[in-house]
């Protein structure tokens, strides 16, 4: 009887700490995204209001996309009022404090490799949580990752970074994938976390400063184009 009732509490205990950790990563992806979001609104003049639709966008797309598609409805974004509060808090914080930011690209680049990391790792663990395979686990985080991302860019009426053929999607599926790993090898669900967010946020960041890029696929009219740039560079 005693073994039994023990192993309960033990394994409840797990469960509760996992949701917790769940729910912060996803807390701290919406702020750290929705500054990225509001941002992005400073840096194309909108009003107020244009500032907080963007931030709550940025913030939340991908996680009620990972939530639908898991069943976890209705999704966090919609049912638990803290996102909605995390986003029009980091909404007004920008635009009332944006003339102190002097590199507003720089920012929403940074802001937007953290964000990233953060949900990246958020959206695998609530994937398994739900019981979902581990690579679309995998898939998931980093849908969770790019979802807020490409909604903010649409927007903006801009072509998704992760078109662009910049180290975006990789990034979040590498830290995403940290995450499962860590989970099928039973390694502490905190520590991989961090690790994969770091992962994620390290990669991003270094693609931007080394301009790591996928290939590109490139018509003739393209490629004559860059030689004709080149001939220009060279002299000749």
């Amino acid at each position: 009887m005693f073994p039994a009732v023990s192993f309960n509490a033990v394994a409840l205990d797990v469960g509760t700490a996992l949701r917790t950790l769940v729910l912060t990563l996803d807390l701290l992806g919406t702020f750290v995204f929705a500054l990225s979001g509001a941002v992005a609104g400073v840096r194309r003049r909108l009003d107020l209001f244009g500032v907080l639709v963007l931030s709550f966008v940025a913030a939340n797309s991908g996680g009620i996309v990972r939530d639908l598609l898991i069943g976890a409805t209705p999704p966090a974004a919609i049912g638990d009022w803290r996102y909605l509060a995390a986003s029009i808090m980091a909404g007004v914080l920008i635009f009332f404090w944006h003339p102190g930011l002097r590199h507003l690209r720089n920012t929403v680049l940074v802001l937007d490799a953290a964000g990233l990391g953060l949900f990246c790792v958020a959206g695998a663990q609530k994937a398994l949580v739900f019981g979902v395979q581990p690579y679309m686990a995998a898939l998931l985080g980093m849908l969770t990752g790019i979802g807020g991302g490409i909604a903010r860019d649409v927007l903006l009426s801009e072509i998704p970074a992760v078109m662009r053929a910049e180290v975006y999607a990789v990034a979040a599926l590498a830290g995403a994938t940290v995450v499962v790993a860590g989970d099928a090898l039973g390694w502490h669900s905190a520590t991989m976390a961090c690790a994969g967010a770091a992962l994620c946020f390290v990669l991003r960041l270094a693609a931007i400063r080394y301009d790591w890029h996928l290939p590109v696929a490139r018509s003739g009219e393209a490629d004559a184009a860059a030689a004709e740039a080149d001939r220009g560079r060279d002299g000749r």
